[in-house]
C-alpha cells in the first residue's frame, strides 16, 4: 500500500461572508440574485491544510483535487481552490433552476462516496459546515456511508507515516479543553476556524490556476439525481430587537429589573 497521500477537499460557492443575507420576496430562502459569492471560509481552511500538508513534505502528497457540485459559477470557487495551491479540480453541473434549495447534505455526501473511489483518494477535508445552511453534516454522512474514520472540527492536524501505514492525529477545542484522537488512514476530517490561516492567492498564482485542468460532469455521469427530501416551509427575519434604555444608578437598575420581573 502507498504511504502518499491523495487528497480530495470538497468546497462550496455561498454567498460572501460579509454580506448581510436578505430573505427572498417569496419567503423560500435568501435572495442570492446580484448578491456577492465566494468560496466557503470552512472550505477555505480546508485547502489551506492540504496545502500545508504537501509543503510539509512527510508525507508526500501526491495530488490535491479540489471538487465542487453547484450551477456554472460554482467554477470561480474552484478557480481559486486551484489558485492557493490545488492541482486540478472537478465541477458537477447542477442546474440553475434544481438549485434554489440547493444540493442536501445526504445528497452531497452520496455524491462525495463515488467521487472518492473514482479518484482513489485516501483524505477527505472538508469545512465542518457551510455558512449558508450551517447544517454542519456532509463530513460526517460520508465517512459513515464511506465506513472511514472520522475527526470533526480539526484545530490541528498531524498526518504521519507509520509502521503500518499512514496515520493522523487530530486535535479539536471542546468545553474546558482540547480532545485529541488518532486514527489510520483512510478517514474525513472536517476543519474548524482555529485549525490556520489561509493564504491569499497572489496573482501569478490566479493565472497557474485558469491552466490547471477542470473536469466538468454531470449529476447522470456519477449515477445521481437531485432528489429533495427537505422542504422549507417558510423562512422570515429575525423580530426587530427592541431599543434599551438608561438608568441613573445601581438602585434604579434594580427597580428596572423588578419591574420587568426579572428578580
Amino acid at each position: 500500500m502507498s504511504n502518499s497521500l491523495k487528497i480530495l477537499v470538497p468546497v462550496k460557492r455561498v454567498i460572501d461572508y460579509a454580506i448581510k443575507p436578505r430573505v427572498n420576496k417569496t419567503h423560500t430562502g435568501v435572495e442570492t440574485n446580484g448578491v456577492k459569492h465566494s468560496l466557503n471560509p470552512f472550505d477555505e481552511l480546508s485547502i489551506e491544510e492540504a496545502v500545508r500538508l504537501r509543503e510539509r513534505k512527510t508525507p508526500t502528497v501526491d495530488e490535491i483535487v479540489a471538487f465542487s457540485a453547484g450551477p456554472a459559477k460554482a467554477q470561480d470557487v474552484l478557480r481559486t481552490a486551484m489558485a492557493m495551491g490545488a492541482d486540478r479540480s472537478i465541477h458537477v453541473q447542477v442546474d440553475e433552476s434544481s438549485d434554489s434549495t440547493g444540493l442536501e447534505p445526504l445528497a452531497v455526501a452520496k455524491l462525495l462516496v463515488k467521487v472518492v473511489k473514482e479518484q482513489g483518494s485516501n483524505l477527505v477535508i472538508t469545512g465542518k459546515q457551510s455558512i449558508d445552511d450551517d447544517a454542519g453534516q456532509t463530513g460526517q454522512m460520508l465517512a459513515g456511508l464511506l465506513g472511514w474514520p472520522q475527526a470533526t472540527q480539526a484545530s490541528k492536524v498531524v498526518i504521519e507515516d507509520g509502521k503500518t501505514g499512514l496515520w493522523a492525529t487530530v486535535t479539536k477545542e471542546v468545553d474546558g479543553g482540547v480532545e485529541t484522537t488518532r486514527s489510520p488512514l483512510p478517514m474525513v476530517i472536517t476543519t474548524d476556524l482555529r485549525l490556520n490561516e489561509p493564504r491569499y492567492a497572489s496573482l501569478p498564482n490566479i493565472m497557474k490556476a485558469k491552466k490547471k485542468k477542470m473536469e466538468k460532469k454531470t449529476l447522470s455521469d456519477y449515477g445521481e439525481e437531485l432528489r429533495q427530501r427537505l422542504k422549507t416551509v417558510k423562512v422570515e427575519e429575525p423580530p426587530a430587537r427592541k431599543g434599551g434604555g438608561k438608568v441613573e444608578d445601581v438602585d434604579g437598575m434594580i427597580a428596572k429589573l423588578k419591574e420587568l420581573g426579572a428578580i
